[in-house]
């Protein structure tokens, strides 16, 4: 099992959004809550919602856990609380029945489009070797930790990968976009994954690279291979198909008159 060992993690996700004048007719998607696959095993899992006002649990079309809702009456915090327990490193990679399904992944998006500045770097790099999907998606995450500085500020969550990779900057989501372009330039199906880490602070993003053992999970913020201190929430084509928080709403309030914040603690149990 590539020396994982499997961990049992306590977490709390927690979001709150204000805003500085009353909204309603609040439509809202979150993309926040856990699921078992091979690698993890959702213990327990308890959430709270307020306003919880019509709200219902789904799966989207990339599989992930979703809580639909909506909210008529006027109000001013909106708050998502998520708490459990989930077993991580079960296993080191996720399986997959239909290779076809992993194909959809091979596809440049808008937010991992290439550019000059990915084709320059891409083009710099040693060939592969032909090995195989996983060992080449290492080799390129190794060289994406070397030549990229992580700096919080320097890029938006609508910067692309194209930007960041101009830049030479970012932070984790910038990281994860860079490698699903390097990955795609190569034919290589690969997928952003939105999760929690140990310890306390925000959300996490990584990748996600198929070959013939499945989906295995790559940290290129961290170089490293995703193990059992890593819990899984979401996964799509980028970020966009992983936002934990989405939703429409009538009132006066603007987007700079909004203020979010997110902390999240992971924890292992002994």
């Amino acid at each position: 099992m590539d020396g994982i060992v499997v961990k049992r993690l306590r977490f709390h996700y927690h979001m709150s959004l204000t805003f500085d004048t009353p909204i309603q007719e609040h439509h809202f998607t979150l993309k926040c809550l856990p699921k078992s696959d091979d690698r993890q095993k959702v213990e327990s899992l308890e959430y709270d919602v307020y306003p919880n006002y019509f709200v219902s649990r789904t799966s989207d079309s990339f599989g992930n856990d979703c809580i639909y809702g909506y909210c008529k009456e006027q109000h001013r915090r909106f708050l998502i609380d998520v708490k459990g327990i989930v077993k991580a490193g079960l296993a080191p990679a996720v399986s997959v029945d239909d290779d076809c399904q992993a194909h959809i992944y091979q596809y440049q998006t808008r937010h991992t489009k290439p550019g000059a500045a990915l084709r320059e770097y891409h083009a710099a790099l040693l060939p592969s070797s032909g090995t195989g999907n996983r060992p080449r998606a290492e080799y390129l995450m190794h060289r994406l930790h070397r030549d990229l500085a992580y700096e919080q500020g320097a890029t938006t969550v609508a910067t692309t990968a194209e930007e960041a990779m101009a830049l030479r900057k970012g932070v984790c989501q910038d990281y994860a976009h860079i490698l699903l372009s390097l990955c795609r330039l190569e034919q290589i199906p690969c997928r952003y994954v939105v999760g929690m880490m140990l310890g306390e602070g925000m959300s996490h993003a990584w990748v996600e690279v198929f070959d013939h053992n499945g989906w295995t999970a790559l940290d290129p913020t961290n170089d490293l291979i995703v193990d059992d201190g890593y819990i899984k929430i979401s996964c799509g084509r980028d970020y966009r198909d992983c936002m934990l928080n989405q939703g429409v709403f009538t009132g006066s309030c603007g987007r700079t008159a909004q203020q979010q914040e997110i902390s999240v603690s992971v924890e292992e149990l002994t």
